[in-house]
């Protein structure tokens, strides 16, 4: 019988975020992964389903994240408000991990399969936050709207923080992002 190895997740998603930085993702195996990791396949396979899900595993509780935070914003709070607290929420969980975020996004850059799969991770959220609306009484299409221009302010803002060049936390830029929309939107 195999022992409780404690931090087996971390060690798991460490050990593949530097195989896929020295090998590329296509070219990194579960097995790889969970030798380098000092680990077996079957624990491998107990916290992930697939190698590529070390790269989304998180986006559950991100959408939790979301989803909560429009809960709890002010009942005057606009749909767009709303939305802005969540994204701001966001933006402080994952200010404590930029290095992490750097990486993965560098990973998910250089392959087709998961730039699609986190567009598709990213329209689950944006649908995630107009239902979220949608229960704040929020009528559509103003609810459909909101959720996908907050992700679209989203992803621009976190384009720019994974930058090398960025110097600014997140949130500032998601509030330059919210700003621009506002004024192409001209309001």
């Amino acid at each position: 019988m195999v022992r409780w190895e404690p931090g087996s997740r971390g060690r798991l998603e460490e050990a593949a975020m530097a195989l896929y930085a020295e090998r590329g993702y296509e070219n990194t195996t579960v097995a790889a992964i969970a030798e380098r990791a000092g680990l077996t396949e079957r624990t491998f396979f107990r916290h992930f389903a697939d190698k590529r899900e070390v790269l989304f595993f998180g986006a559950g509780a991100l959408q939790e994240l979301l989803v909560g935070a429009i809960a709890t914003a002010p009942r005057s709070a606009t749909p767009m408000e709303a939305a802005a607290a969540a994204l701001h929420a966001a933006g402080e969980r994952f200010e404590e991990g930029r290095a992490h975020s750097v990486q993965r996004q560098r990973v998910i850059d250089a392959n087709r399969e998961l730039q699609e799969r986190e567009l598709i991770k990213l329209a689950a959220l944006a649908a995630a936050i107009a239902e979220a609306l949608r229960r704040r009484g929020v009528k559509d299409p103003a609810a459909g709207l909101t959720g996908e221009a907050a992700i679209a302010v989203f992803r621009i803002a976190f384009e720019q923080w994974v930058a090398e060049s960025n110097r600014k936390r997140l949130t500032r830029l998601i509030d330059d992002s919210l700003a621009a929309l506002k004024t192409i939107a001209g309001g």
